[in-house]
């Protein structure tokens, strides 16, 4: 009985004749050896046949070259996966048409919604914290220190959610001679830093796609670098030389302004009418607090009456003694009385505000806290309808118009105009809607989906700092006369500060440092995604009350403690820049971190702690519905293997299945080759052995 080997298994890369690499031991003369084989003996005599296989040719590289890295950055080709126009008849057409104007008014009206939810969240904010950011102005004596006003800017900023309101504050201070403008400085450049953090906050709310985020959360955080290095530059050299203070005090002496107009709030002409309907505040009150004033401590901020009438009457009042009267002439005695006439200010309610509020007797914080939730809820809503409206609408052929009129920089020799041609834009943009914070909050959806990037992005923000500091210098000019020339000294102050900045960190684009910290950021936290909420708990809440602790305590401490930490960062910086520039210079331990804990240079590991803290919540149900689940089982009585019970079950781990082998290794020579990893087989097939000497693919 005769056996045959089996054929060779046909591989897409060699060579289809099977005949080529079998013999069969038969006796057949096509087993006859032909040049270049060798034919020799067993001990039983049988004949025994190499073959040298002839070596497989393929059209396929076998090593595949190594792909490009793709450029996280790079903005993302906005596909138009739809119809095209020219594919569709004169019904599709006109359907199209009015699918596009119905996505263009959703946009508009989500917009809107966004931006009143922007004033709401202000308000409660206010609600929540205003009485407590008053207070942070009560003490002169920690304001004269430079850096204690700098974070106490930031805070109450941050705690208001308005710049504008907490530099109304500083002006107003300054008016009443509380507050020398020498010390309301460092608070406007503290109040700088604490507008940016709502972007910062919009910029989460994309948090579900790691591209879109780590673009979002560069474009938002941005604005914040910016701030943060122009404050550490410029508050020492303002503490130093008072260059500021000089400046904006000649420039006020120089021209002699006159009481204009209130300067007109466009954007507020349009969302006024629909969140005065949901809260109105008397802001007047957070004045008197930082001003010391103890009888509005307990006033409620929620505005009750919107109309109201005074009247100054004369009266008749009684005085402790004739010392008291108004004049000499105005005064008697009335047995043992001494009376008086004085003006007496009348003030009648007339009509109530109609905002939600008004008729419930509900604390300011608690008031503060159910509209925070409800315009948190808003935003997000309304930010990821923009957000899919925005994916939806920037498609194809408009996507790429937009990018590219928007990315794209002027011809050579004029390309380094266009980032100045931005910050004009930006400005304009910011004048226009009366507010920094809605301007950058509405770009940043924008940079998430790739629209705009962060080279771009960067100029239109220093442009929205430049825009409100319009606003402001506007809304000074319209000020009263005994708060005129202090009003607009700090409105000047905010936009001299933002221009030196703008000096410092983009003309040159090697100084540009705001953009590739932001970019490091961005990155950070699309891989660490809980990483941004402690970046902002960290820069805007914990440092400030740190220094601001410190600086209750006095000078001294605040040195002691914050001189250590400052060297201890600046000797971080400079080993890092000679890490990368200059290893050679260093000692061979210091050329990397690897001398340190794995949990003081990673963030790895502080990621599998938070991980297992809230692993809980990866779970089908909750610590609640499993405890309930388990109740309602014993009541009903079911088992185990119930289906009420299996859903409290922790989720299991999917096997991994065993990978089903190509066509071409059925055979079982070549099966054992392939996963052996051998590089010779050896077939007994009826006396013939085939000795071939390949490697397995």
């Amino acid at each position: 009985m005769s056996k045959t080997m089996a054929p060779w298994p046909e591989l897409g890369n060699a060579l289809p004749t099977s005949e080529k690499y079998t013999v069969k031991a038969d006796g057949d003369q096509s087993a006859k050896p032909e040049k270049g084989k060798e034919t020799e003996k067993d001990d039983t005599g049988a004949p025994i046949t190499k073959i040298e296989l002839v070596p497989s040719h393929s059209t396929a590289a076998l090593i595949e070259e190594p792909t490009e890295v793709e450029d996280p950055w790079d903005l993302p080709e906005l596909k138009d996966t739809g119809i095209k126009w020219s594919e569709r008849d004169t019904k599709g057409k006109i359907l199209c048409v009015f699918q596009g104007i119905g996505k263009f008014i959703l946009l508009l009206v989500f917009l809107y919604f966004f931006v009143c939810s922007l004033d709401v969240l202000s308000s409660a904010f206010q609600l929540v914290g205003g009485k407590v950011a008053g207070k942070f102005f009560n003490n002169n004596s920690i304001m004269s220190n430079p850096l204690a006003g700098m974070v106490i800017g930031v805070l109450v900023t941050v705690l208001v959610q308005s710049s504008s309101t907490s530099t109304s504050i500083v002006v107003s201070m300054v008016a009443s001679s509380l507050l020398p403008v020498n010390a309301a400085i460092p608070i406007i450049m503290g109040a700088n830093i604490g507008t940016s953090i709502t972007n910062t906050i919009v910029a989460l709310m994309q948090a579900g796609d790691r591209k879109e985020f780590r673009r979002a959360f560069a474009g938002a955080t941005v604005h914040d670098f910016f701030n943060w290095l122009s404050v550490l530059v410029l508050l020492p050299l303002e503490a130093a030389t008072g260059y500021l203070e000089r400046l904006t005090n000649l420039v006020v002496e120089s021209f002699h302004f006159k009481n204009g107009e209130e300067a007109p709030e466009l954007l507020k002409v349009i969302t006024d009418p629909f969140t005065k309907l949901i809260i109105q505040l008397d802001k007047s009150i957070l004045n008197q607090i930082a001003m010391n004033d103890e009888s509005v401590q307990n006033k409620s901020m929620i505005k009750i009456w919107c109309k109201t009438f005074t009247n100054v009457t004369e009266r008749n009042v009684t005085v402790p003694s004739p010392e008291n009267c108004t004049s000499p002439s105005l005064c008697w005695t009335d047995g043992l009385y001494t009376w008086t006439i004085k003006n007496v200010t009348y003030k009648e309610n007339i009509a109530k505000c109609q905002h939600i509020f008004v008729n419930f007797n509900l604390s300011d914080a608690i008031v503060g806290v159910i509209l925070l939730i409800a315009s948190l809820l808003i935003l997000c809503t309304c930010l990821i309808l923009i957000v899919k409206l925005l994916g939806s609408v920037l498609r194809g052929q408009v996507a790429a118009v937009i990018k590219k009129t928007i990315n794209t920089d002027f011809p050579y020799p004029f390309g380094w105009v266009t980032g100045y041609l931005a910050i004009l834009v930006g400005a304009g943009m910011t004048f226009i809607v009366q507010s920094s914070s809605v301007f950058t909050s509405a770009m940043t959806p924008l940079i998430g989906i790739g629209v705009i990037s962060i080279e771009r992005a960067y100029p239109l923000t220093l442009g929205a700092n430049i825009g409100t500091t319009t606003t402001a210098i506007l809304a000074a000019l319209a000020s009263p006369g005994n708060t005129l020339k202090s009003s607009l000294q700090i409105a000047l102050c905010h936009f001299f500060f933002n221009i030196s900045g703008i000096i410092l960190w983009y003309p040159i684009p090697f100084t540009r440092l705001p953009i590739r910290l932001a970019k490091g950021l961005g990155s950070v936290s699309a891989k660490y995604r809980w990483f941004a909420i402690v970046y902002l708990i960290i820069f805007f809440l914990l440092i400030p009350l740190g220094v601001f602790g410190l600086s209750l305590l006095g000078w001294p401490v605040l040195v002691g403690v914050a001189s250590p930490i400052v060297l201890v960062i600046l000797l971080v910086v400079v080993l890092k820049i000679l890490q990368s520039c200059c290893p050679g210079s260093l000692p061979q331990k210091l050329r990397s971190w690897d001398f340190l804990p794995l949990w003081m240079r990673s963030l790895e590991p502080w990621d599998k702690l938070i991980t297992s803290l809230t692993s809980c919540f990866q779970r089908r149900c909750c610590c609640c519905c499993r405890v309930c689940c388990r109740v309602c089982c014993g009541l009903c009585g079911c088992s185990r293997c119930c289906r009420s019970s299996k859903c409290c079950e922790d989720l299991e781990e999917v096997k991994d299945e065993p990978v089903k082998p190509p066509e071409a290794f059925d055979n079982l020579a070549m099966d054992k080759e392939a996963q052996g990893g051998a590089t010779k087989c050896e077939v007994e097939a009826s006396g013939t052995k085939i000795v071939s000497s390949i490697t397995a693919l």
